[in-house]
């Protein structure tokens, strides 16, 4: 009896011995779309669905990147112990544990759901992504060497960086911030801060910005002219009252609609290139020293007068929803974009826009427009004017025309592209009874009353022997 459990006991203690060599030669994989990513790319047992992988075949891995495989859980990531970076964006992730992987140096884990992430044991961490999750706290603040953090789209209510004094890039927009210290990242380059509840931002301290933006908050004010290297400033949707930009003379891009500005001084911002100042209350704005403005948005304001003369790299001009009776775009030569509806214009020159592709005035007093030399044009719109004839017949790129509610007599849309059409609406027009297109019996069939492209009195015809004189 005695030689029997003699051999049993020893039976037993190979048996353990055994299975402690085994967990220490296998690392456990339980989500099948990681382990067979890990088999696939030379980092498996050779097994496919048994839910381990060799860890010899794991630890000495740097770079992991796991994105879009439809991941649940990344369990087995433990032994990866040397691994500096892990991309696992865009999978299914409810929890990530890299609590043991030291050595990392960045994390991308975006388009996930994760409620938690721990990264307290990263310290070597210098890029962490981690947007679109449901993260409502992180704590960065042992990860002194990071440079880069984006955690945009998440329910954080604070967040700590004043230990990460090395940081050059902050995303944490669409949260739920109120308040924000960033007095000690000195070397901060971008703050990306926008749809949060923020009443105030003191950037001061953060001379190296060159773009900042806190669009969607609740700020009344705003002090930059300590960051005379901005370049680019997105601060709309707040509650600005004043806004002095006289320091920001490297200001190439700013957007700073919908604010209470009753006035805005853009004369030492020399080099900018697009401007958005829709909805400030602005009764006047001076662009003649903004000689690079590209794109100008300036809508929903009360200006009565608008100087773009010195504006001649103009692409897109938009001034709707304004008073002013008059405008000379005559110098604004590659313009391909120009709007503007709900003002008091009753003529307006755009002979010399040839590169015109969207033309919109509607709400205004023209009665009549000439865009033969606007060759370019795919849309027209200029419904609820007072137009009486409208020659189209050079507009052979015109795909949609609103000329409804006008007092047209006579429509000449003979350009051999109705076919091509994607909008067409010449309803309202109780005078116009003949419209001159490319195949009658085409438009006839196309063009309805009952779909509101035209009224009960008007037909179409492929000729029309005195067009000028009707």
């Amino acid at each position: 009896m005695r030689f029997s459990y003699n051999k049993l006991f020893f039976i037993l203690l190979l048996n353990i011995v055994g299975l402690v060599s085994f967990s220490q030669n296998k690392t456990y994989v339980p989500d099948d779309n990681f382990e067979a990513y890990l088999e696939a790319n030379g980092m498996g047992d050779g097994v496919a669905n048994n839910d381990s992988v060799n860890t010899s075949s794991i630890r000495n891995v740097i770079l992991l990147d796991v994105s879009n495989q439809n991941i649940d859980s990344l369990i087995g990531i433990q032994d990866f112990t040397a691994i500096t970076e892990l991309n696992c964006n865009n999978n299914q992730l409810s929890s990530l544990d890299v609590t043991q992987n030291t050595s990392l140096s960045e994390l991308y884990c975006n388009d996930n759901q994760l409620s938690n992430l721990d990264v307290t044991q990263n310290t070597s961490l210098s890029r962490l992504f981690c947007n679109n999750n449901q993260l409502s706290s992180l704590d960065v603040t042992q990860n002194i060497a990071l440079r880069r953090l984006y955690c945009r789209n998440n329910q954080l209510s604070s967040l700590d960086v004043t230990q990460n004094t090395v940081i050059s890039h902050l995303n944490f927009s669409v949260n739920q911030l109120s308040s924000l210290d960033v007095s000690q990242n000195t070397v901060l380059n971008e703050l990306s801060c926008d749809n949060n509840q923020l009443t105030s931002l003191d950037v001061t301290q953060n001379t190296a910005l060159t773009v900042l933006g806190f669009n969607g908050n609740q700020l009344s004010s705003i002090d930059v002219s300590q960051n005379t290297s901005l370049i680019r400033l997105f601060c709309s949707n707040n509650q600005l009252t004043s806004l002095d930009l006289t320091q920001n003379t490297s200001l190439s891009r700013l957007f700073c609609n919908n604010n209470q500005l009753n006035s805005l001084d853009v004369s030492q911002n020399t080099v900018l290139s697009q401007l958005n100042c829709n909805g400030t209350q602005l009764s006047s704005l001076d662009v003649t020293q903004n000689l690079a403005l590209n794109n100008l948005y300036c809508s929903n304001n009360q200006l009565s007068s608008l100087d773009v003369s010195q504006n001649t790299a103009l692409t897109i001009l938009a001034f709707d929803g304004n008073q002013l009776s008059t405008i000379d775009v005559s110098q604004n030569i590659s313009l391909i974009r120009l709007s503007f509806t709900n003002n008091q214009l009753s003529s307006i020159d755009v002979s010399q826009n040839t590169a015109l592709t969207n033309l919109t005035f509607y709400g205004n007093q023209l009665s009549s427009i000439d865009v033969s030399q606007n060759t370019a044009l795919t849309e027209l719109n200029c419904h609820s004017n007072q137009l009486t004839t409208l020659d189209l017949s050079q507009n052979t790129a015109l795909t949609t025309l609103y000329c409804f509610n006008n007092q047209l007599t006579a429509l000449d849309l003979k350009n051999g592209n109705n076919t091509n059409f994607a909008n067409f609406y010449a309803h309202s027009n109780p005078d116009l009874y003949c419209i001159l297109v490319d195949d009658a019996n085409w438009a006839s069939a196309n063009w309805t009353v009952a779909n509101n492209n035209i009224d009960a009195q008007a037909s179409f015809n492929n000729s029309y022997p005195n067009f000028s004189t009707v």
